[in-house]
């Protein structure tokens, strides 16, 4: 077995793990409360980070996850786990099965190899460049449909769309938007290709974007920052201004649509 395979596997056993012990908070009103200029966090949320933190991280790897305490010591590791235990927490809390566990291993700043699980559809991707592309599910995705044809399936951020950003893409015709909570989940769906392209204008972090740009990049497409070009991931402070992803049949077609060039 290859180091890749076995990075792969520990992968796939994560997110089997963590899904498994996600599936003990449902069913009941979820307690949380609210982090300081962040939103809302529950006790899934830190179960599922030590749960992970128990089983990726080996001698010598690096840790950051949005749960966790940062410590500076990843950026003198070559690999790193990014992990974000629910991306989409306050999908989960309100019942919308748009969350998703988030899992991605970085290499030299690259995403080498990702995997996202959206328990509630029982969707999960899986891969990297050179390593292949697995998916397992059906999401049932529905977009609207109210787009000229030929336009692009676009997954959309639900906040940004309630707050009038994508306004001017919704009214154009050129792209059919879906929104959903989870930005990892939204660039797994690309990867898998259930949808064209996603993008957020508002800012994100690493562990939002780290697994899904592996998957993304595993299937072909492409994952960028707007205006500044390639992600480089495992950064001292890690956050982007915004980001995009697309097949690579649309990739250019996304660029001049952001205005961004090719």
């Amino acid at each position: 077995m290859s180091v890749r395979e076995r990075d792969l596997g520990r992968i796939r056993a994560a997110l089997r793990a963590a899904s498994t012990a996600l599936q003990r908070h449902l069913g009941a009103p979820i307690d949380y409360t609210i982090k300081q200029g962040h939103g809302p966090v529950t006790a899934a949320d830190h179960e599922l980070d030590a749960l992970l933190r128990t089983m990726l991280p080996e001698a010598g790897e690096g840790w950051l996850s949005e749960e966790s305490v940062d410590d500076a010591a990843r950026l003198s590791c070559r690999r790193v786990w990014i992990v974000d235990p629910i991306d989409g927490t306050r999908s989960f809390v309100a019942g919308r099965p748009e969350y998703s566990i988030s899992i991605a291993l970085v290499e030299d700043g690259e995403p080498v190899l990702g995997g996202v699980c959206n328990p509630a559809s029982g969707v999960t991707v899986l891969g990297g460049p050179g390593a292949g592309l697995m998916v397992e599910g059906e999401p049932k995705l529905v977009f609207p449909g109210r787009a000229r044809e030929g336009a692009l399936r676009v997954l959309a951020s639900r906040s940004e769309c309630r707050s009038g950003e994508w306004d001017a893409w919704l009214t154009s015709g050129d792209v059919d938007v879906l929104p959903i909570s989870s930005v990892a989940y939204k660039l797994a769906l690309v990867a898998a290709g259930f949808a064209d392209a996603t993008w957020t204008v508002w800012p994100k972090s690493e562990w939002d974007v780290a697994a899904g740009a592996a998957l993304v990049r595993s299937a072909g497409g492409k994952v960028w920052a707007p205006g500044s070009g390639a992600l480089r991931l495992n950064r001292a402070a890690p956050q982007f201004a915004g980001f995009a992803g697309a097949s690579v049949r649309v990739a250019a077609r996304v660029q001049a649509m952001l205005g961004d060039a090719p």
